[in-house]
């Protein structure tokens, strides 16, 4: 660093998570090749906490971190978002393959890395059922195609209808037409 440059915060997370990692690999013996890892920050991530990508022809893991995430968990927590990704990392670079199961869970529990992550973001869109007794629910954070036309979709229990609400207005629609009157009408609210 230059006189005159400012670290950001995308520095400092990635820094922490660097740091991290070098602790993991030696405190838990994890076989995980941070040579052949990279690290960057997404500021647009509002439902992944964490993401690792792999690139097979170069064997380089690249490891994604929401900023969002970050100021939303204290850091032991995130911590565990970093030790979660690490696993992936590792499942690529020696399986060339990664996912969430038995292989994952294993070697996740050893290092007390969470198998999933809490939400950090308040959801844009809730989707109900609107079947009496279903209580089928479901949230999602952009405007997704069952989001636009609920009407060509179904409720992921019964097979009914569903409704979607802007959760910040509470505007609810059923079709298309009713989700671009719920977006006319919000304008810069949307």
């Amino acid at each position: 660093m230059t006189d005159g440059e400012e670290l950001t915060l995308a520095d400092e997370i990635v820094a922490r998570a660097r740091i991290h990692a070098r602790e993991v690999r030696e405190e838990y013996e994890l076989a995980v090749d941070l040579g052949a890892l990279e690290w960057t920050v997404s500021s647009r991530a509002r439902r992944r906490a964490g993401l690792c990508r792999w690139n097979a022809d170069s064997g380089v893991a690249t490891i994604v971190l929401a900023r969002r995430a970050y100021d939303h968990y204290d850091w032991p927590e995130f911590a565990g978002i970093v030790r979660h990704e690490l696993v992936h990392a590792w499942e690529f670079q020696h399986f060339g393959e990664s996912g969430h199961g038995e292989r994952f869970r294993d070697r996740a529990g050893a290092l007390e890395a969470p198998r999933y992550c809490e939400a950090f973001a308040e959801p844009r869109y809730v989707l109900r059922c609107l079947t009496d007794g279903c209580d089928w629910r479901a949230t999602r954070h952009r405007a997704s195609t069952p989001v636009k036309s609920p009407d060509q979709y179904r409720c992921g229990a019964c097979g009914g209808a569903y409704e979607v609400e802007h959760a910040e207005s509470g505007r609810t629609w059923t079709t298309a037409g009713g989700y671009g009157g719920a977006k006319a009408a919000l304008g810069d609210e949307w």
